[in-house]
């Protein structure tokens, strides 16, 4: 692995419990508003319910393997989340089978016009549920992206709730890690949540101005994101935060990976992933 380990893990339980110190926590609090604020940075050794002091993609403790479809693959590391997903599926490819996935049978698949810059052949694709509602962008032909600058002031302290292997073309270079499904949690004036696929590392000793859910493609391929958004940040108090989740305790990102239908099913969806470089 390359870049620099940073707080990660699989599953984020109840950091509140396993953080609370004798008057204070350790990782998170409240203000007793209801609006949780950072404290101090998060102990690597602390004993936290289903997390590592890793980045996702490197070597440490992990939850059960899986493929993404609940049974065990040997030789993985992390774990799928354990909502219940949707009992009919079917596979979208593009015309010219360069991309494929599966996805929930009543969810709707879009292309739409690639962003403005990208490589010719680029290609975006939208997934909405099956009421229209904005669930994930497939963007290829990306210019190929290299690690955001942060100043060590401006990181914000952030955590990767869940981490799953996923097999799709990459390059190695700087600040790259194996492929990964992510779903991480930075920090804000709330937590701000996002799923996605990376290989890029999200910042220094656990911090972070923002977290790109892009995968560094082979040379001369471009870069591609497959997620609710490509980057994730810390919103003021006064943007949109949408497509973005946010939270206002860590439980609550941790309660929405692990047991709601909606992270399953995209989840699925995005472990499904198939691109013919």
């Amino acid at each position: 692995m390359k870049g620099t380990p940073a707080v990660a893990g699989q599953s984020v339980a109840l950091c509140l419990t396993a953080l609370l110190a004798v008057s204070a926590l350790a990782g998170c609090s409240s203000d007793g508003k209801g609006t949780p604020a950072w404290t101090a940075q998060p102990d690597p050794s602390s004993s936290v319910p289903g997390t590592t002091s890793q980045e996702p993609g490197s070597t440490g403790t992990s939850a059960p393997p899986s493929d993404g479809t609940g049974s065990p693959t040997p030789g993985t590391g992390g774990s799928p989340a354990p909502g219940a997903t949707a009992l009919a599926w079917k596979s979208y490819s593009d015309a010219s089978k360069r991309v494929s996935f599966e996805l929930p049978q009543d969810w709707i698949v879009q292309s739409v016009q690639p962003d403005q810059g990208s490589l010719p052949g680029a290609m975006k694709i939208e997934v909405k549920d099956a009421k229209g509602l904005y669930l994930a962008t497939l963007q290829t032909g990306l210019p190929p992206a290299s690690p955001a600058a942060c100043a060590t002031d401006a990181g914000r302290p952030y955590v990767v709730v869940n981490s799953v292997p996923l097999e799709v073309p990459h390059s190695d270079g700087e600040g790259t890690i194996a492929p990964r499904v992510v779903f991480r949690v930075i920090q804000g004036y709330k937590f701000f949540g996002s799923y996605g696929i990376t290989n890029m590392v999200g910042g220094a000793d656990g911090k972070a101005c923002q977290l790109r859910n892009i995968v560094q493609g082979p040379a001369g391929k471009g870069d591609y994101y497959f997620g609710d958004l490509a980057t994730l940040r810390a919103f003021a108090v006064d943007e949109k935060v949408a497509p973005a989740k946010s939270f206002d305790t860590l439980e609550q990102a941790a309660k929405y990976v692990n047991e709601s239908s909606e992270f399953a099913n995209v989840q699925r969806m995005l472990l499904s992933l198939k691109i013919n470089s």
